[in-house]
């Protein structure tokens, strides 16, 4: 002992704190084995580092039963284009084949980085995740929009309506942007600079009033999809002189609605009632608090597309049929509920989880379980599922879209 050197001493330390949490962190993996011994254990090859992510994949509960398509895709899986702007990869039917009705699309601008000025077959919808950003639009009657966003704020850009991006100071923006069609690619968007490149040049010259000569020098469109800019300067410098506004504008701040509110979270629902150009995509932004659950319901007007902003927590689905089942849900991931499934989602770890829900449709509708079997005769549900008065008792005609850790007789 007396020759050992503090330098070994160190690395010794060292070692044995590596092995000791190596160790800790390997209990941790979960293996496909209730408690009550059904399963078994796996002796690999395995990825770990997913597993230890998806434990209730590895380990459902044993209600989970059929076989449902994947529910869930992580924008960490998706491809990154990056260009000198920025970068985006996208979700959409191609990574999420249950995905029919909305893509989804996460955007990064740098300071000053600009998505080009460019258009859509399909509506555009977009929640501000990061920084600040300045968008622009022109109406088909000739009327412009210009507005800056920052996180919470919404915009909307109907069909075929031609819009810009660019993130502002001090550190630019990234966003989600939704599609109301799950078959939608970013990468086939019509582009200004794509448009101008196969137009000929008298043509271009004829429609501007002008001389060939100022037109053909328009940068590769490989170049302009998302190309580092100037911050531009102030709102009212940028708006069109002599011009009118559009009437309804394409913005909207989310985080400025009233909450509907419960000991377990809060709901914010956006929908054409109160963001009168969204008419494709309505949506909800929920908050669960630690233990929080999103209540058993199911929607009525279309499937749902979610978006994970933090947290962690678990989403359960039943499909009908005897089918059900399970899934762990992390901040980044996409979700998916089929039209008219059952679900929930509960908050499993240990800070506030948010998540947005988005449905191809003009307005927000679920039924909640709950309030379904408290306004329904009680002999009536009680000959179905042998329930005795307590949990009739307990039923509540008012929706609580959030239950609290302690249950929906605490929230």
């Amino acid at each position: 002992m007396k020759n050992l050197t503090r330098r070994s001493f160190v690395a010794a330390g060292m070692f044995s704190t590596v092995a000791v949490a190596s160790g800790a962190y390997a209990q941790t993996v979960p293996k496909p084995q209730r408690q009550d011994g059904v399963g078994g254990d796996d002796p690999g090859p395995r990825n770990t580092t997913i597993d230890r992510d998806n434990p209730t994949l590895m380990n459902p509960p044993s209600t989970d039963s059929g076989t449902l398509p994947n529910l869930r895709f992580p924008f960490g899986d998706a491809h990154v284009r990056q260009e000198s702007g920025g970068w985006t990869r996208q979700v959409t039917e191609r990574e999420l084949p249950v995905s029919t009705t909305i893509a989804g699309v996460d955007m990064r601008l740098n300071e000053g980085g600009i998505r080009e000025l460019h258009w859509h077959k399909e509506a555009e919808w977009a929640y501000m995740t990061y920084g600040k950003a300045r968008i622009t639009a022109v109406d088909t009657d000739g009327n412009y929009f210009v507005d800056d966003v920052e996180v919470g704020d919404l915009w909307y850009f109907p069909p075929g309506i031609p819009h810009s991006i660019q993130g502002l100071g001090p550190d630019g923006c990234e966003f989600l942007l939704a599609f109301d069609d799950g078959g939608f690619d970013e990468n086939s968007t019509f582009l200004l600079s794509d448009w101008f490149k196969h137009i000929p040049k008298e043509v271009l010259a004829k429609n501007f009033g002008i001389d060939p000569s100022h037109v053909g020098n328009t940068p590769d469109p490989s170049e302009e999809y998302i190309f580092a800019g100037k911050v531009p300067g102030s709102l009212d410098s940028v708006k069109p002189k002599g011009a009118d506004e559009v009437s309804e504008p394409f913005s909207h701040r989310m985080l400025q609605q009233e909450p509907i509110k419960t000991p377990g979270g809060t709901v914010r629902i956006t929908d054409s009632s109160v963001f009168k150009v969204s008419k494709t995509i309505a949506a909800a932004l929920v908050e669960l608090e630690p233990g929080g659950l999103r209540e058993l319901h199911w929607h009525t007007n279309n499937d749902e597309w979610q978006y994970y902003l933090s947290g962690t927590g678990r989403l359960g689905v039943f499909a009908g049929a005897g089918e059900a089942r399970t899934y762990d849900v992390h901040e980044g991931d996409v979700g998916y509920i089929p039209f008219a499934m059952g679900h929930y989602i509960e908050n499993t770890g240990d800070t506030t989880m948010r998540f947005l829900e988005l449905f191809k449709s003009d307005h927000y509708a679920d039924i909640s379980l709950n309030q379904w079997l408290a306004l329904t005769p009680p002999e009536l549900v009680k000959a179905h599922l042998g329930l005795d008065d307590t949990f009739m008792d307990s039923l509540k005609q008012q929706k609580s879209p959030v239950v609290s850790k302690d249950g929906a007789r605490k929230s």
